[in-house]
């Protein structure tokens, strides 16, 4: 269980509390995000407050949308949030997620439509469960994952369209690296990411994947979902080199991850129905070591 029920529930004692509503969102960071990015933790204290302010507002809503606690109550849960979104800047905060994330907002001058891109999608996940096209998936990841990658970038000050497209390509890449890991994870949440068309192109189905069908189709149907999503890590190779430290580190350590998860659904034969691939705290210290390099 995800544990956040208690913080969703949580409500604000002083409106005034800014700092107190900041240590709301790094206390959360720190319970829920035990992989917190190296680099992150070397980041100044003044742009940490807003990261954790973000990553408090999405770890939420993603809870909505996953943990067993909201069965039942997602959407209106989903919806809620939307609204307490929308109130920022208009109606005082009533929750510390909010006082915190207003006052980034305002200072940063950060577009709410990035986080409410991140809740359209989260919603959709409550109502669609199936993707006829790719480009379905990639509308998707563009609402789902390419939010956060350009609040951090925009963040640590850069909004430059070249940047924001790079930092657009890793994100989609890490999207669709976590759905070709987890197939066999969201088929048991009645959640398929690989795109009908796909199925049909590579003779494979719906029907043989609930059967847990490994043969030389399904095989070559995730070869060809994993090909995609390493051409996007490549597009958005050369971001962390325009960065400034840390960041950069992050980046590439984040990059240098999505391509390692790439590597070993490769190298178990694109079997993710019977075995997940996941990066373990050891995996992570060679990677670390080659980020550090400048890999």
């Amino acid at each position: 269980m995800s544990g956040t029920l208690r913080e969703y529930e949580a409500r604000l004692l002083d409106p005034k509390d800014v700092d107190g509503s900041y240590r709301f969102c790094r206390d959360l960071a720190a319970r829920h995000y035990e992989n917190f990015p190296v680099a992150s933790r070397l980041m100044p204290a003044r742009l940490r407050r807003h990261v954790a302010a973000l990553y408090a507002f999405a770890r939420i809503a993603d809870d909505f949308s996953d943990e067993p606690e909201y069965a039942g109550v997602r959407r209106e849960r989903l919806l809620d949030w939307r609204r307490q979104l929308d109130e920022v800047g208009r109606v005082p905060p009533s929750h510390p997620v909010f006082l915190a994330l207003g006052a980034t907002i305002a200072e940063l001058d950060l577009p709410k439509s990035l986080f409410d891109d991140l809740l359209s999608a989260f919603l959709q996940d409550t109502e669609k469960s199936r993707y006829s096209t790719f480009d379905e998936v990639l509308d998707y990841c563009r609402r789902s994952a390419n939010p956060v990658g350009r609040l951090v970038l925009m963040i640590h000050g850069y909004r430059d369209e070249t940047r924001l497209r790079y930092s657009d390509a890793i994100c989609t890449a890490l999207q669709l690296a976590n759905f070709w890991q987890d197939v066999s994870v969201d088929l048991k949440k009645d959640r398929v990411y690989i795109p009908e068309e796909d199925f049909q192109a590579h003779g494979y189905s719906e029907a043989d994947l609930r059967m847990g069908v490994y043969n030389e189709r399904f095989k070559s149907l995730m070869k060809f979902e994993v090909g995609r999503a390493r051409a996007l890590f490549e597009q958005g190779r050369p971001l962390a080199q325009t960065l400034a430290w840390p960041l950069s580190l992050e980046i590439r350590l984040t990059w240098l991850g999505g391509r390692q998860i790439l590597k070993m659904i490769h190298r178990q034969d694109f079997d993710v129905l019977r075995s997940r691939p996941a990066l373990r705290k050891r995996d992570w210290i060679p990677l670390l070591a080659r980020a550090l390099a400048g890999a």
